[in-house]
C-alpha cells in the first residue's frame, strides 16, 4: 500500500510539473506537439513492447468485442438520458454528447496507469480492447456525424466516397495501428522482443520509457476550466462514470471474473477519457458549415460543448482511474463497484431530477 501511494504521488508530481509549465507555454502549438509524439511515438512503442510479450491466440478477439460492446451501449443511451439533464436529442448539444460520451481515449487517462500499477500483460490486452473501441471511434462515429450533417443541414447524400477512402487511409497509417499491426505479424511468425536485433529493441524500449511522464505532463498542460456549463458538464460526466462501473459490474459477473488484475482492467479502460476523434468528425463538419456561413443556432454540433466535455473529461478518468488502481484490490470486488457506480450515477443525476436543469438546450 505505501509503494502504491508513493507511486501516485510521483505521478501528481508531474501533473503538477505540467501546472506550472503552463504559464511558460502559452502557444498551443507546442501542447499540440507534446501530444504528437505522446499518440505517435511514445504510446505505439509501450504497445509494441507490450504485445511482444504475449502469445496471440484467438481468445483474444473478446477484449475488442466487449470495449465495441460499452462504446454501443452508450451509444445508445445517450439519447434516452439526455432529456434528464434538459438536452434535446436533436439538438446541436444532443447530437455533439452523442458523439463523445461513447468514445474512449485509452491512451492518453488509463494505458500509462495500467502500465504502472497492472504490468505490461494487462497493457497488452488493453491495447488489444482498444481496436474495437478505435473502429467504433474512427468509422463508425464518422458515418454518424455525416449522417447528422446531412439531415440538419437537409442535404441529399452525395459522393462522399472520396473522403470516406481518405479517412481509411487515414486509420491505415495511424502510427499505433502501423505497429499493432506489425507486432501481430512478428507474434505470428513466433517472434518475440528477445529476437529482435538489440538495436531495435532498445530503440523501442527507450521511447516507451518516455509515456508515463509525457502523459502526466501533457495532462497537467492542457486541462482547462472555463466558466458557464461547468456543472452540467460535471454531472454528466458523472453519470457517464457511474454508468461505466455498472456496465462493467455486469461483464464480471457474466463471464465470471475473479483475477484482481483482470477485474481492475475490465472497470479502468471503460472509464477512459472521452476521445479526440469524434472531435476532429465534429471540427470538420464545423468547418464545412463556416464555408457555408451557417449560423451558430443552425449549426449540427456544439464546438464549445465538445472543448468542454473533452477538457473535463481527461482529469476526471485520470482521477477516477489512479484512484482505483492505487487502492489496491479495493475495488477488485463487484459488490464495491455496484456502490460507487450507483454513487457517482447518482451525483449525475441528482441536481436534475430534484432541482431545475442548469441549462436547457433545445433546437433554437
Amino acid at each position: 500500500m505505501i509503494e502504491a501511494l508513493q507511486k501516485t504521488l510521483i505521478l501528481l508530481l508531474l501533473i503538477g510539473l505540467g501546472l506550472t509549465l503552463r504559464s511558460k507555454i502559452k502557444n498551443k502549438t507546442e501542447i499540440t506537439g507534446i501530444k504528437e509524439i505522446i499518440l505517435s511515438i511514445a504510446l505505439p512503442a509501450t504497445v509494441f513492447i507490450a504485445l511482444m510479450g504475449i502469445k496471440m491466440s484467438f481468445s483474444l478477439l473478446i477484449y475488442p468485442t466487449l470495449i465495441l460492446a460499452f462504446n454501443f451501449f452508450i451509444f445508445f443511451l445517450t439519447p434516452v438520458i439526455l432529456p434528464v439533464f434538459g438536452i434535446e436529442k436533436n439538438s446541436s448539444a444532443g447530437r455533439t454528447l452523442t458523439m463523445l460520451l461513447p468514445s474512449l481515449a485509452p491512451g492518453l487517462s488509463s494505458f500509462p496507469f495500467i502500465n504502472e500499477f497492472l504490468g505490461d500483460d494487462s497493457l497488452a490486452l488493453a491495447a488489444m480492447g482498444d481496436i474495437g473501441n478505435k473502429f467504433f471511434a474512427l468509422n463508425f462515429l464518422y458515418f454518424v456525424a455525416m449522417g447528422m450533417y446531412l439531415k440538419n443541414n437537409h442535404i441529399e447524400l452525395s459522393d462522399e466516397k472520396g473522403k470516406i477512402k481518405s479517412l481509411l487511409l487515414s486509420l491505415v497509417k495511424e502510427p499505433i495501428n502501423i505497429i499493432m499491426l506489425l507486432a501481430i505479424i512478428f507474434l505470428s511468425f513466433g517472434l518475440n522482443m528477445t529476437s529482435l536485433p538489440t538495436v531495435v529493441s532498445e530503440l523501442f524500449t527507450r521511447a516507451s520509457s518516455l509515456m508515463t511522464p509525457l502523459v502526466l505532463i501533457y495532462i497537467g498542460m492542457a486541462v482547462q476550466f472555463k466558466e458557464g456549463k461547468i456543472k452540467l458538464v460535471s454531472s454528466i460526466l458523472l453519470f457517464r462514470a457511474g454508468i461505466t462501473l455498472l456496465f462493467s459490474v455486469l461483464i464480471i459477473t457474466i463471464f465470471n471474473i475473479s483475477e484482481p488484475k483482470m477485474v481492475l482492467l475490465a472497470v479502468v479502460v471503460p472509464l477512459s477519457s472521452c476521445s479526440f476523434w469524434p472531435f476532429a468528425h465534429i471540427s470538420g463538419i464545423n468547418l464545412k458549415e463556416d464555408n457555408n456561413e451557417l449560423s451558430k443556432e443552425r449549426r449540427t454540433f456544439d464546438m464549445n460543448l465538445a472543448v468542454l466535455i473533452l477538457a473535463f473529461s481527461l482529469p476526471l478518468s485520470t482521477i477516477l482511474v489512479m484512484g482505483i488502481l492505487a487502492s489496491g484490490e479495493f475495488f477488485a470486488h463487484t459488490s464495491t463497484l455496484l456502490i460507487f457506480g450507483l454513487i457517482l450515477t447518482g451525483f449525475g443525476l441528482a441536481p436534475h431530477l430534484f432541482k431545475k436543469p442548469f441549462f436547457k438546450f433545445s433546437k433554437a
